[in-house]
């Protein structure tokens, strides 16, 4: 049984709709379809244990066809293992605007020219990059909040896209901007923290073109 027959075996036995899984996993429909076709080859692990939870399936049985189908309840309790640690890596600090255009091409933003670098331990990719957050739209009185002046690391390849995720955008009319995805109801929405700022229906004017994966304390804070 490959991986897309565990999914969709998975899916059957919980007895719930396609639309009901994609909801519990933070995804589209058109992703739990590709899924169950084998059109997605291998599912990110936040994904394989979002699924996990939505059909009472094991992870670890669903991803590689090893282990049990199902846990046992007492073994769900158990505390997760403590993942390794990973090495920093420096990525450069760029502009909006460069950010903007390198979403239609990744290389021209070539390693070496950036005037500033920060690091991380988290996986940005091959051309992952920082970004200063501009304006209070993305500031909130609990967390999580992203003052102005925050650095924001982004992913911009081989991301999914999750409700109540951030992400980067950009229109066609070459406005780039922050916030928070929220799918609901069959519908997309870049919804700011602050607000005083309006959420704003996606549509085919709109790309998002990166997930933010690490932030760093805002500029100027001890």
């Amino acid at each position: 049984m490959n991986q897309s027959e565990r999914i969709r075996r998975a899916i059957e036995l919980s007895g719930k709709k396609k639309g009901e899984i994609a909801a519990e996993c933070g995804v589209k429909p058109s992703a739990v379809t590709q899924w169950i076709t084998g059109e997605t080859k291998a599912l990110k692990a936040e994904s394989v244990f979002a699924l996990g939870r939505a059909t009472g399936f094991n992870p670890e049985w669903l991803a590689t066809g090893t282990g049990p189908e199902r846990l046992l309840q007492e073994d769900t309790n158990l505390a997760p293992m403590l993942q390794p640690s990973r090495a920093s890596k420096e990525y450069p600090v760029i502009s909006w605007v460069i950010a903007g255009e390198r979403a239609h091409s990744p290389d021209n933003f070539a390693p070496g020219v950036a005037e500033e670098w920060l690091t991380s331990t988290e996986n940005a990719g091959l051309h992952g990059y920082w970004l200063i957050v501009k304006g209070p739209s993305m500031t909130s009185p609990t967390p999580p909040s992203f003052p102005e002046g925050t650095p924001i690391l982004i992913r911009p390849e081989g991301f999914e896209l999750v409700s109540g995720k951030f992400y980067i955008a950009k229109h066609r009319d070459g406005e780039t901007t922050f916030k928070q995805y929220i799918y609901d109801g069959g519908r997309e929405y870049l919804v700011p923290l602050n607000k005083d700022f309006r959420q704003v229906e996606m549509d085919d004017e709109w790309d998002v073109i990166g997930r933010i994966v690490d932030m760093k304390a805002p500029r100027g804070t001890l």
